[in-house]
């Protein structure tokens, strides 16, 4: 037990030392891929039970799946479900396996919790085991080094007074390193790095408390009575089927809207409440029909379900078709993508939901169904360019080379960074205005400067970059793309206006008569006529002799 301790320790610092030199002051790329393996590594090679249950070796194999996509494309729902993935890998040999998603959320909150004070908690366990030995342990081999290093550093110190030249000697020692802020942020990230790495090699044992068990039994709620969640489906049946009726008049038929609405307000003023309402209808269903109640075996109440759930799938097939009438006005961005996807997960979410009503399935069930798949989807997207999917269809689409969608926003373009490379290369090699052209350019120019300055750099290189860069280089010597300058410039390529000039009391013109403020005639008094001025006598003077 005592050399797994020291193994564990040896490894959490080597690991210390791997992130040190990776990540500290430098660019991230695929190194943050690189990190992910060596960690997942010495946990196999430091705690070998992990291979020798199923469960356990799942968690593993999906912790090097994400491992394989941070070195590929590091990105942060990559990380994410690599830290869930190890974590559970960390956990799961000294637990049933894969129970319940509730229970493993709250697991993972306590693992989390308890990981901050993990080698407190470690180092004081350590220090009562040493004390109750009987044997002669670390502390007794101090205790006897004790005498000597004291009796040494006494005579050091005495002799260095007397002797100026082993004074300077040990004055030029330096026994403690100068603690400037930086070094004490990096003792910090130090033992941050230290307490993650720890709570994987040595997690905590309260966070497997199994005293998560879901409530059971049947809960009485006031109100709910078979007949008033009969009342409640009749007339959200009803509703729903008004709301349905009019997207199937006017969304999905391609009608003219009334008078006053333009296509994407309609479009776009109604995505985000309805998928609220599919929520609030799946937390009714959840609610008052739980598997065991009287609600929940009436026949007429579970048809009155089947057929609201497939209301709020259609509702949300409609919202849908919404954010892509809105798309096809606007532009496609990143995060219409995820709310797409969202969106496909709720609609799923309220399948799962009558499926476990019809089923009488139990709720840790539909928990795990719905993370299994809302995992699926999100480890597939750390595979999928999201960012290169938005740009090539803004690209394809842009009203500017006669697509039907919107004018082209190369600004987005631009934020994108290299993931919009494909797509610009691809749009300057059409027929472009000369003005539009000069900007396109220009982004494409800066977008593939600064790839390639990351790219040079071992820790900010990526697999990905590096397949866009090559790409880019190829299809721009071929199609004889020019390099513009890395100029200041506006995010869309436009020219960067002058600054105003500032005004100063010697700017002003010279030529220019002082404003002269103008009165009302009767508002001015007359002025007197001056008064003559009074006859001076002359001084007599002799005239001069001729």
């Amino acid at each position: 037990m005592r050399y797994t301790f020291l193994l564990k320790l040896a490894g959490a610092l080597l690991l210390v030392a791997l992130a040190d030199l990776l990540f500290w002051f430098q660019l991230v790329g695929s190194t943050l891929g690189l990190f992910a393996l060596a960690v997942l590594t010495v946990l196999l090679c430091i705690r070998v039970e992990i291979l020798a249950r199923w469960p356990s070796r799942i968690a593993a194999g999906t912790a090097l799946v994400f491992a394989l996509a941070l070195a590929v494309d590091p990105g942060p729902l990559a990380l994410l479900l690599f830290t869930l993935a190890i974590t559970l890998a960390a956990l799961l040999p000294r637990t049933m396996g894969f129970d319940d998603g509730r229970r493993w959320a709250l697991r993972l909150i306590i693992h989390g919790l308890m990981s901050v004070v993990g080698p407190f908690r470690d180092l004081m366990l350590t220090g009562r085991a040493r004390r109750r030995r009987p044997a002669l342990g670390l502390r007794g081999k101090a205790l006897t080094l004790l005498l000597p290093l004291a009796g040494s550093i006494l005579f050091l110190a005495l002799f260095a007074q007397a002797n100026p030249l082993i004074g300077d000697a040990l004055a030029r020692i330096e026994l403690w390193p100068d603690l400037d802020a930086l070094t004490v942020v990096r003792i910090v990230y130090w033992a941050l790095v230290f307490t993650a790495m720890w709570s994987l090699l040595r997690p905590s044992r309260f966070a497997l408390w199994r005293a998560v068990a879901p409530a059971t039994g049947e809960i009485a709620l006031p109100g709910v009575t078979p007949g008033s969640v009969t009342l409640s489906l009749l007339a959200f049946n009803l509703i729903f089927a008004l709301q349905n009726g009019l997207d199937l008049a006017f969304l999905w038929s391609g009608a003219a809207l009334p008078a006053g609405m333009s296509f994407a307000e309609y479009a776009h003023r109604g995505a985000y409440p309805l998928i609220a309402t599919a929520l609030l209808a799946g937390l009714f269903v959840l609610v008052t029909l739980r598997p065991g109640t009287a609600t929940a075996a009436s026949r007429p109440i579970r048809l009155l379900v089947t057929l609201w759930t497939l209301q709020n799938v259609l509702l949300v097939a409609s919202t849908m078709l919404r954010t892509v009438d809105y798309i096809q006005a606007y532009s496609l961005t990143e995060l219409r993508i995820a709310a797409l996807i969202w969106m496909g997960l709720v609609a799923l979410g309220l399948v799962l939901i009558c499926v476990r009503l019809l089923r009488a399935k139990s709720g840790a069930w539909l928990v795990n169904a719905n993370l299994l798949a809302a995992g699926i989807v999100l480890g597939a997207c750390c595979w999928l360019d999201l960012g290169a999917i938005a740009a090539g269809w803004n690209v394809r689409h842009a009203r500017d080379v006669g697509g039907t969608g919107a004018a082209l926003d190369l600004c987005y373009l631009h934020q994108l960074g290299p993931a919009a490379l494909p797509a610009l290369v691809s749009l300057e090699a059409r027929p472009l205005p000369r003005e539009l052209r000069d900007r396109v350019q220009w982004v494409r120019s800066r977008m593939m400067a600064q790839l390639a300055r990351s790219q040079s750099d071992w820790h900010g290189w990526t697999l990905q970059g590096a397949r866009r860069l090559a790409a880019a280089e190829a299809a721009a010597a071929a199609l004889r793309l020019p390099v513009r300058r890395d100029e200041d410039r506006e995010c869309d390529g436009r020219p960067t206006p002058p600054p105003p000039p500032i005004a100063s009391r010697d700017d002003a013109p010279v030529n220019e008569a002082p404003a002269i403020a103008t009165v009302a005639p009767e508002a001015v008094p007359p002025v007197p006529p001056p008064a003559p001025a009074p006859a001076r006598p002359r001084p007599l003077t002799a005239r001069p002799a001729r």
